[in-house]
């Protein structure tokens, strides 16, 4: 007797299913079964249209997970008429044949009334709700995997995962490295209980070994079924208690890096809806996991190289404190053009170094590290910091491009201070770089303006002013790159404001680690909570590079018992406004508010910046030279005093004059008899100095009138 006459007899027909052409092959019995007429066009339209929509979409779902897996698939399926009414529930299954997978064979036969009950109409929205609830499962599920950015993140979602119906009671994640599988995951194991999986040959008669070999899922629904298959690993299982296992491969970009493993301590038959579910959360494992180990890579390799461009700050210096953060960015490679140097100089000083080469790529990071070493050596050699800029300026300028036509000229900001450590004279040439801030010793941040150059590689023989600081005791510099001022949506003004509270809430003393501790924070600030950066605790980037430097001047030690007391210490602030340079006296202005900035009187506030604006103008105007503005606050908070000096070098003693109402000059003395507390024109051996006081409280500003001469 033929097959087909069997089959015929027991009431089951034979159909075939060609994936890639849509053809379907349908004998007589199938054909009777799906109420196809005996000649009717057997396309995958015509046998759709004899199913339930509800169905259909199970069965095509139930087809691409057995040619997927080569397992044998099975679906019960309500066939219908032309009219759409029901006819009778059929049992479908499927298999794939031939090692394509785009065939698939099997049978359909009508199903028993007891099965069909379970299906009945009366059961969908049960089935519905199931759907819905796989759905949002697994949306969550990928939602979570994707934003896991290492390889533990990953294995901390998977370990939560709790799937509908059939949640698993212990999960390992394996992968195959040289021949062997190790578990790099596990969850639902006691102490000690996984050790005997954790390392084994990829020869095993394990089934996640299996599953590695041959790319295709073990499903294992009854201890039994994993006793006769595995007999000497199920022995190794058996105390675990648990009843079903599903062992699924890992396969990213085509290549099958691993296997998960789900065991079930109540029975699961592993219908073809849970296996879609376990199949799709594999697949995400898997993609979660290559991400992952792509994303450690690239920091493993960004980290080691930006590390070994990055200089060891050196702790030994006498009198100074010196903390430096790098924080690459999150993009790509992770590697971009900010560093930070510190160059011991043959003088017996010390040179500062931070910069920042356009581009966040490979180039940029390339460029930096030629200019680094090229600085290091104009340093080393003794050169000042102008011709140090000047020099790196033109040697940028001769490597950028490297000669290829079409590439992309770059250029670079930098930031060179030479420091003497035991005065605390600081003299900075800057390269189109943001200023540096000053900490002054009562906890006030002011930005210090300096005079500057174009960024260096734009024009070779670049000319650069230096500006002379002094680094009091007590006080403390920071400078940085443009990532830790403007991140966040900020511009560089009130990126500046964002540091500025921050530095001067911070507490510095003579605690150790202080220093360390503002870096942190300052750093925390722009990026949120810190995992790890290249010198010290280390965050993750989203939008720029940060370099940043402090460098501290010890206060000195406190008083002893018995000395006269500490008194508060000055709040100070210098600048020069060159004759070329009338734009730097709204600088002179805002120098004068940011000291004033918790003065007390708003109206005395006003009157110290129109003042300063006054007398340095009038420098400005009547002599040929520039002005140098010293201002600063003494006292104990409440009875302080506010002194501005203006110097200039002409032996010209300006006169007290009453001006009309027409005249376009000779008002400055006037606003100062009127605005300030004392004021005075002191002649100096080469030139005069012009200054005026402004008193916190009525009682000091009489006693000074008093005692004025």
């Amino acid at each position: 007797m033929h097959t087909e006459h069997v089959l015929a007899a027991l009431a089951t027909g034979v159909w075939t299913w060609d994936n890639a052409s849509g053809t379907v092959t349908l004998d007589a019995e199938a054909r009777r079964l799906l109420g196809l007429p005996e000649h009717a066009e057997t396309t995958e339209s015509s046998v759709r249209a004899r199913f339930h929509a509800v169905d259909w979409l199970e069965f095509r779902g139930v087809l691409a997970l057995s040619a997927s897996e080569g397992t044998l698939g099975e679906l019960r399926m309500r066939v219908v008429d032309e009219a759409g009414e029901e006819l009778r529930t059929v049992r479908l299954r499927t298999k794939p044949a031939g090692a394509e997978g785009h065939l698939m064979v099997g049978t359909v036969e009508e199903a028993p009334e007891a099965l069909v009950e379970g299906t009945s109409i009366t059961r969908l929205p049960v089935v519905a709700d199931w759907h819905r609830n796989r759905e949002a499962f697994l949306l969550d599920a990928g939602r979570a995997l994707a934003e896991a950015r290492s390889t533990a993140e990953v294995l901390r979602v998977a370990a939560r995962l709790s799937m509908p119906g059939f949640e698993p009671s212990g999960l390992a994640v394996f992968v195959a490295e040289a021949g062997r599988v190790r578990v790099i995951g596990h969850h639902g194991y006691g102490p000690g209980e996984a050790d005997p999986f954790l390392d084994q040959p990829l020869d095993a008669a394990y089934p996640a070994a299996e599953v590695i070999r041959t790319g295709r899922a073990v499903y294992l629904p009854q201890p039994e079924e994993y006793r006769r298959r595995f007999p000497e690993a199920y022995r190794r299982v058996a105390h675990f208690g648990r009843t079903s296992w599903a062992f699924l491969p890992l396969i990213n970009a085509g290549r099958t890096i691993g296997a998960w493993m789900a065991g079930f301590s109540v029975p699961v038959s592993f219908t073809p809806d849970e296996r879609s579910v376990l199949t799709t959360v594999a697949r995400m494992l898997a993609q979660a996991l290559g991400r992952a180990s792509v994303h450690e890579s690239e920091r493993e390799l960004s980290v080691g190289l930006q590390r070994t461009m990055m200089p060891t700050v050196r702790p030994d210096i006498p009198g100074l404190s010196v903390a430096a953060r790098y924080v690459p960015t999150g993009g790509g490679l992770q590697v971009g053009g900010d560093w930070y140097d510190m160059i011991p100089l043959p003088t017996g000083k010390l040179a500062l170094v931070i910069g920042d080469v356009q581009g966040h790529d490979v180039r940029a990071a390339g460029l930096m590290g030629q200019l680094r070493i090229a600085l290091r050596a104009y340093a080393s050699e003794g050169h000042h910091p102008d011709a140090v800029l000047s020099r790196a300026s033109r040697f940028l300028a001769g490597i950028n491009g490297d000669g290829d036509e079409g590439s992309e000229q770059r250029f670079a900001t930098c930031l060179y201070i030479e420091v003497c450590p035991g005065s605390g004279l600081l003299v900075i040439a800057r390269a189109g770089h943001p200023d540096p801030a000053i900490r002054l010793a009562d906890g006030t941040m002011l930005v210090r303006s300096t005079a500057g150059g174009l960024p260096l590689g734009i024009v070779p023989d670049a000319d650069y002013p230096t500006t002379r600081l002094v680094l009091e005791p007590g006080e403390t510099m920071l400078v940085c790159t443009d990532g830790l001022i403007e991140t966040g949506g900020h511009d560089l003004e009130t990126g500046w404001e964002r540091l500025r509270r921050i530095v001067e809430e911070h507490p510095l003393d003579a605690v150790d680690g202080s220093l360390e501790k503002l870096a942190d924070v300052l750093v925390q600030a722009v990026h949120g909570p810190p995992s790890h950066y290249t010198t010290g605790p280390l965050i993750d980037r989203r939008e720029d590079d940060i370099a940043l430097l402090l460098l501290r001047r010890e206060a000195p030690a406190a008083a002893v018992t018995g000395a006269p007391p500490v008194p508060h210490p000055v709040r100070r602030t210098v600048m020069t406004v060159a004759q070329a340079e009338p734009e730097r006296i709204a600088l002179a202005r805002q120098q004068l508010r940011d000291l004033l900035h918790d003065w007390p009187d708003a109206g005395q506030r006003d009157s110290a910046v129109l003042m300063v604006s006054e007398m340095v103008t009038n420098v400005l105007v009547h002599t040929d030279g520039d002005a140098r503005l010293v201002a600063k606050i003494s006292g104990e908070p409440g009875t302080r005093c506010l002194r501005v000096d203006v110097s200039d070098g002409s032996d010209e003693l300006p006169h007290l004059r009453h001006p009309g109402e027409m005249a376009s000059s000779g008002r400055g003395l006037v606003l100062m008899e009127l605005l300030a507390g004392r004021w005075g024109v002191d002649p100096e051996g080469e030139g005069k100095n012009i200054w005026f006081e402004l008193y916190e409280s009525a009682s000091h500003a009489e006693a000074a009138q008093a005692g004025a001469p």
